[in-house]
C-alpha cells in the first residue's frame, strides 16, 4: 500500500505521523508521571526530605497551579511554532528533574516539581495543536485518544517502575530517570520534527496574549468550553482527593489495596482513551461529550449507593472514571476545532481552566467529605457537573461541527 500523502499539505506520510505520535506519547508519559508520582509516594518523599506530609501535599498543589500559567504559553506556540514549545517544555522537565535528583532539599524539590509541571503546561497545548493541524477533524479523536494513552500509561506503567526504582536504588532515582528520558525526548524531537510550517488553508494567528484573550472571550463556543472544563474538573477532584479516605473508612482497606484501587482507575482511563480513539469520531465529538457529561451526573449520584461492599465500590469507580476519561479526551479533540487558527491558545485556556477547577475541587473536597461523607461528595460533584453541562449546551448551541 503506498504511503498516504500528508494532511493539510505538511509533507508527512501516515507512518511518519504515527512515529511522531509515538515519540510524543512517551514524552507526555514522562511529563504526566512527573506530575502524578508524588501522590502515591508522598510518604516516601516526606521521609526522604525530612518534612511533614503536609509539605508534600503543598508540592502537589504547586505542581497543579502551573496550569494557570498555560494561557501565557499557548499564544507563544501559535506565534513561534509548536515544535519550539514542545522542546521548551521538555527542557523545563529535564532541568527540574536533574536539579531535584542532585540537590535533595525541600526548596529545590519545590522548584523541581514547579518546572516539571510548567513543562507539561507548555508541552501539552503545543503537541495537541501540532497533531490537530495535521489530522482532519473527522479523524482527530482517534489521534488525540491515542496521544492521551500516556496519561493512563503513567499510572499503569510509570508508577510501578518508579516504585521499583525507589525500592532498589532510592527515592532520588526517579528524578534522574525522568530527566534522562526527557533529554532523549528532546533529541528525538529535534531529529524527527522539522521546523513548523503553517497550514495554507488555515494559517495561524500570530497574536500576543493581550490580544488573544479578548478574541477568545468574544467567542461563545470557546467561553462555554472553558466554563464547562472548569466545572467538570472541579467535580472530579472533589471526589478524587477523598476516594482513598472513603475506601479506607468504609472497608478498612490496606495501603496495598488502595494501590490496587489506583490501578483500577488507571485501567478505566486506558479503556476510556481507547474508546475515544475508536468510536468518538464516528459518533460525533459534540454528541459524545454531551452524552458523557450527562452520564457523569448520574454516576456521581449513584456512586455512594455502590458502596455497600468493596467490589461494587471499585466497580462504581471504574465505570465513573472510564466515562469521565472518555468525555474529557473527546472534549480536547472538540476544543481543537473551536478556533483552528489559534489552536494552542484555546487549548492552553482549556488546560488552565481544568487546572483551576482541579485546584478548587481539591480545596473543597476535604471539607465536603468531612461534612457528609461520600453521599454529600457524590451529590456535590453531580451538581457541579450539571453546571458543566449547562455551560457546554450554552456555548455549543448553534456551533456548526458535529
Amino acid at each position: 500500500m503506498p504511503l498516504q500523502p500528508a494532511i493539510n499539505g505538511q509533507g508527512e506520510s501516515r507512518p511518519q505521523l504515527i512515529l511522531k505520535i509515538l515519540v510524543v506519547v512517551v514524552c507526555r508519559l514522562v511529563l504526566s508521571l512527573a506530575r502524578r508520582f508524588a501522590y502515591p509516594f508522598a510518604p516516601v518523599l516526606s521521609r526522604g526530605l525530612g518534612v511533614p506530609l503536609t509539605s508534600i501535599t503543598s508540592l502537589i498543589a504547586v505542581n497543579w497551579a502551573t496550569s494557570l500559567l498555560g494561557i501565557f504559553f499557548g499564544p507563544l506556540a501559535d506565534r513561534f511554532g509548536y515544535r519550539k514549545m514542545m522542546v521548551l517544555g521538555l527542557v523545563m522537565l529535564v532541568v527540574g528533574m536533574f536539579a531535584g535528583g542532585l540537590f535533595p532539599l525541600y526548596g529545590v524539590i519545590l522548584v523541581s516539581l514547579f518546572l516539571a509541571g510548567l513543562g507539561k503546561v507548555v508541552f501539552d497545548p503545543a503537541v495537541q495543536a501540532y497533531v490537530s493541524e495535521r489530522v482532519p477533524y473527522n479523524r482527530r479523536a482517534t489521534a488525540i485518544g491515542f496521544l492521551e494513552i500516556s496519561w493512563a500509561g503513567c499510572t499503569l506503567l510509570g508508577i510501578p517502575l518508579i516504585a521499583l526504582l525507589i525500592d532498589k536504588v532510592g527515592w532520588r532515582s526517579p528524578f534522574f530517570a525522568m530527566g534522562a528520558i526527557g533529554f532523549a525526548g528532546i533529541i528525538a524531537l529535534i531529529i524527527l520534527f522539522p521546523p513548523d510550517r503553517q497550514s495554507v488553508s488555515k494559517p495561524r494567528r500570530s497574536l500576543s496574549v493581550k490580544k488573544a484573550l479578548p478574541i477568545i472571550a468574544q467567542d461563545k463556543a470557546s467561553l462555554g468550553m472553558l466554563a464547562y472544563i472548569f466545572f467538570f474538573s472541579a467535580a472530579i477532584d472533589n471526589l478524587f482527593v477523598v476516594y482513598g479516605a472513603w475506601l479506607e473508612k468504609a472497608f478498612g482497606v490496606s495501603v496495598v489495596a488502595l494501590g490496587m484501587a489506583t490501578g483500577v482507575i488507571g485501567v478505566a482511563e486506558l479503556v476510556g482513551e481507547i474508546l475515544v480513539a475508536t468510536i468518538s469520531d464516528r459518533l460525533g465529538l459534540k454528541r459524545v461529550v454531551m452524552i458523557g457529561v450527562t452520564i457523569c451526573i448520574f454516576t456521581y449520584g449513584l456512586l455512594p449507593f455502590a458502596g455497600q461492599s468493596l467490589l461494587p465500590a471499585l466497580a462504581g469507580l471504574f465505570i465513573h472514571f472510564l466515562i469521565f476519561e472518555f468525555t474529557i479526551i473527546s472534549s480536547v479533540a472538540l476544543c481543537t476545532e473551536l478556533q483552528p487558527e489559534m489552536r494552542a491558545t484555546v487549548l492552553a485556556g482549556f488546560f488552565a481552566g481544568a487546572g483551576l477547577g482541579r485546584i478548587l475541587g481539591a480545596l473543597m473536597g476535604g471539607p465536603i467529605w468531612l461534612s457528609g461523607g461520600i453521599v454529600v461528595t457524590g451529590l456535590v460533584s453531580a451538581g457541579i457537573t450539571a453546571l458543566a453541562l449547562i455551560s457546554l449546551c450554552w456555548g455549543l448551541r448553534g456551533w456548526g461541527r458535529g
